[in-house]
C-alpha cells in the first residue's frame, strides 16, 4: 500500500485498477474498492477523475461512493477500529468500551481520526456477532466479549508493533 495519500498521489495506481477492472461502469464497486484500499478513503480528485474515465457522471459515481457504508469520503486512518453500540452490544457495555477507546485516542463521536493518522475509530450500528457482544473489530480482527481494558490492551499491542517496525 502506498504511504503518500495526498491529493497530490499520481494517478497512476488508480488507472491501474481501472484497466484491472476493464473500465467497465458495470464493476463501480470493485473499482471503487481497490481505490480505497490504496488511498484509505475516496479522494474527490480521484471520484471525479474516475468518472471521466468510466464515461459516467461525477454524480452516479459519487451516488454509489456515498450509498455504501464501507466507503468514506474522509482520510482514514492506518488501523480501523468498530465497536458496535447495537442493543446487544450496548446492554452488554459497549458504551464503557467505547468511553475508554476515545479518552485514550483523544477523540470525540465528532472526530474519529487521531491526528497522526495513525487510527479511526467508528461506532456501528450492528456487526452481526450479537452472541459475542459486546464486538470490537481492529482492522480485520474480530474481538468478542471485550472489556475497555481488553480494548486498550488491543491498542497497545498495536504500537509496539508500530515501534518495532518503524
Amino acid at each position: 500500500m502506498s504511504t503518500d495519500y495526498s491529493a497530490a498521489h499520481s494517478f497512476t495506481k488508480v488507472m491501474e485498477i481501472l484497466d484491472r477492472f476493464e473500465r467497465s461502469e458495470t464493476k463501480i464497486i470493485p473499482i471503487l474498492q481497490a481505490v480505497q484500499e490504496e488511498y484509505r478513503y475516496l479522494p474527490q480528485e480521484v471520484l471525479t477523475f474516475i468518472a471521466t474515465s468510466l464515461g459516467v457522471s461525477p454524480a452516479r459515481l459519487y451516488g454509489v461512493a456515498t450509498f455504501y457504508s464501507h466507503f468514506s469520503l474522509e482520510p482514514k486512518g492506518k488501523h480501523i477500529i468498530k465497536m458496535c453500540d447495537g442493543t446487544a452490544c450496548h446492554v452488554r457495555g459497549s458504551s464503557a468500551v467505547i468511553e475508554a477507546i476515545r479518552e485514550r485516542l483523544n477523540l470525540t463521536a465528532k472526530k474519529i481520526t487521531t491526528d497522526d493518522m495513525m487510527y479511526t475509530f467508528e461506532t456501528v450500528s450492528c456487526l452481526g456477532a450479537c452472541g459475542l457482544a459486546p464486538v470490537l473489530v481492529v482492522d480485520d480482527a474480530i474481538y468478542g466479549q471485550v472489556s475497555a481494558q481488553q480494548a486498550l490492551d488491543l491498542i497497545e499491542n498495536i504500537e509496539i508493533k508500530e515501534r518495532e517496525n518503524a
